[in-house]
């Protein structure tokens, strides 16, 4: 017979309020478990316990927490050794697809219904084989059991808290009274509002996790050539951010990282370029000076080849005219003829080559391109065109790159864009700064970047080490089609000059060398040759 006795006390409320509340602001859910388990066995003097979670992907109940403390066992949760494979998943089903109605835990999921057993030894209705077994092992004496399935707003079954032999203050093991099945039910009732409470904001920050590198991808995806960038960045941003969390540099002393200003952080990393989902994708995708919805070279190759089928049929022409004459040597003719057709296609490389883009063109060249476009051809309709049209010229020209000062400038308002998109998203407090973070890192040192024009001082570390890991991505990455992918050294002594130009964080770029967290990023993400030995004293930039 059970024992009873009387009605909860105001400490015994005061002290489950007190649970309820822990429960509802515990965000790790290791410890959650935990603190349900060990509050549980404090309300009812449980000398042991399990707590289950339902997966209802096998239908199964997954061992997550065990506590017996009179045999020291402490498994699983945040403080406990790792659940071995012993503890095998609980099914609700059998093989045949009966309802596996002979274990405890199973019955109370299905009948959902609380179980409060005296003495298993004495039970007749559930299968206590594996207990005994677990008693001879060891030495002790499993009896009396509370098992209560946990339930959630839906009547969705959760988890299952099953408690094991009350202790009287003598000592002795005695059944669960009502009391305790009351005070066990009413925590596990609170326990199953916190653990939905934390499967909701699980499920929704995954969804917005997971939107935030769709965006991210649909980016990534608008140009095979800058196709990991959005995804390479958040990873040299973070390495850099752990750097100078670790750093004892009097530079970082305020500068601090818990797990939440870490998700921060990776958050506005993975969408400092979303603005780039408007930028249009000619634009995004030009990866040669002629390039809009298609190349445009070979329109301009079809024009030397009309060119040069003109020059033949006037070579012809005069040939025919002289065998009219009785001239039979046209040595001059065609000779003249191959040396302008020779001309032309020298000319055309020439424009090919120019077309590809680069690091930097000299005037030499762009006269060059100059002079070819006062050459003309007749169109079919009789009318003189130029060889090369005049916007044609002017993309051919650009210095760096295959991109227009327009077409730059519409590539920069992204940045523009990024941050009116990210401020008009209501971020939670612990992303407050994910448009600050995201949106300044195209700003310079010196307040000359864009879109704000900031100073260093106006902004803020992680902002200046997103700007160091965006410059680091773009120069060795081996996507981009008018580079080859830069070693370390070349990318490294690029990004001390425009430390030394006020582009780039002095402090962050030394930081990034002397911890070799350049070398750290390009083990993982460069190619092997890219992967130089860096004479760090001799890069500019460093000096202190």
């Amino acid at each position: 017979m059970q024992n009873l006795s009387l009605a909860p006390n105001i400490s015994t409320l005061d002290t489950l309020n007190e649970i309820g509340i822990a429960l509802s602001v515990e965000s790790d859910m290791d410890s959650l478990l935990e603190r349900i388990l060990i509050n549980a066995k404090k309300l009812t003097s449980a000398d042991g316990g399990t707590l289950y979670l339902y997966n209802s992907k096998i239908k199964s109940l997954e061992f997550k927490i065990v506590r017996t403390d009179s045999l020291g066992i402490k498994l699983g949760g945040k403080t406990g050794a790792p659940i071995s494979a012993n503890f095998r998943p609980l099914p609700l089903f059998l093989e045949d697809g009966t309802p596996n109605e002979q274990m405890i835990a199973a019955y109370a999921v299905l009948h959902d219904k609380t179980i409060n057993i005296e003495d298993a030894y004495t039970a007749t209705q559930f299968d206590f084989s594996g207990t005994r077994k677990f008693d001879e092992s060891t030495g002790y004496r499993s009896k009396s059991f509370l098992t209560i399935p946990m339930t959630n707003h839906e009547n969705d079954i959760m988890a299952v808290l099953q408690l094991l032999n009350k202790v009287d203050e003598n000592g002795i093991v005695i059944p669960f009274s009502h009391q305790d099945q009351e005070l066990a039910e009413s925590l596990a009732s609170q326990a199953a509002v916190a653990l939905t409470n934390k499967e909701l904001i699980d499920e929704m920050q995954n969804l917005f996790d997971a939107f935030i590198k769709l965006i991210a991808t649909a980016i990534d995806d608008k140009s095979p050539h800058t196709g990991n960038h959005c995804r390479r960045v958040p990873e040299a941003t973070m390495m850099i951010a752990e750097a100078a969390h670790n750093s004892d540099d009097d530079y970082f002393k305020s500068f601090t990282m818990d797990s939440s200003d870490r998700y921060e952080l990776k958050v506005a990393s993975w969408l400092h370029d979303c603005g780039k989902i408007t930028t249009p994708v000619h634009v995004v995708e030009k990866a040669t000076k002629l390039e809009t919805i298609h190349d445009r070279i070979e329109l301009v190759a079809a024009r030397f080849e009309i060119l040069k089928r003109d020059l033949e049929i006037s070579m012809l022409k005069q040939r025919i005219s002289a065998f009219e004459k009785g001239e039979t040597d046209h040595t001059s003719i065609i000779d003249h003829y191959e040396k302008l057709a020779e001309s032309l296609a020298e000319d055309l490389t020439y424009v090919r080559e120019c077309n590809k883009g680069g690091e930097f063109m000299a005037d030499t060249k762009i006269a060059h391109v100059e002079s070819l476009s006062k050459l003309t051809w007749i169109d079919m309709e009789g009318n003189t065109q130029p060889l090369i049209t005049e916007d044609e010229c002017y993309n051919l020209s650009i210095r760096r790159g295959t991109i227009t000062q327009e077409e730059r400038e519409i590539i920069n308002n992204h940045m523009t864009i990024t941050i009116r998109m990210l401020e008009q998203l209501p971020f939670p407090k612990h992303l407050r700064n994910v448009p600050e973070y995201a949106g300044g890192h195209h700003e310079r040192m010196d307040g000359k970047g864009y879109p704000k024009g900031l100073t260093r001082d106006q902004m803020s570390i992680p902002a200046r080490i997103m700007a160091v890991a965006d410059v680091f991505e773009a120069l060795t990455s081996a996507d981009r089609p008018y580079k080859k992918a830069m070693p370390l050294t070349q990318a490294l002594t690029i990004m001390g000059r425009m430390v030394e130009d006020n582009h780039l964080d002095p402090d962050i770029f030394r930081l990034f060398v002397t911890t070799k967290t350049y070398l750290q990023y390009a083990t993982k993400f460069l190619k092997p040759e890219q992967i130089d030995k860096v004479d760090t004293s001799s890069l500019p930039g460093i000096a202190s």
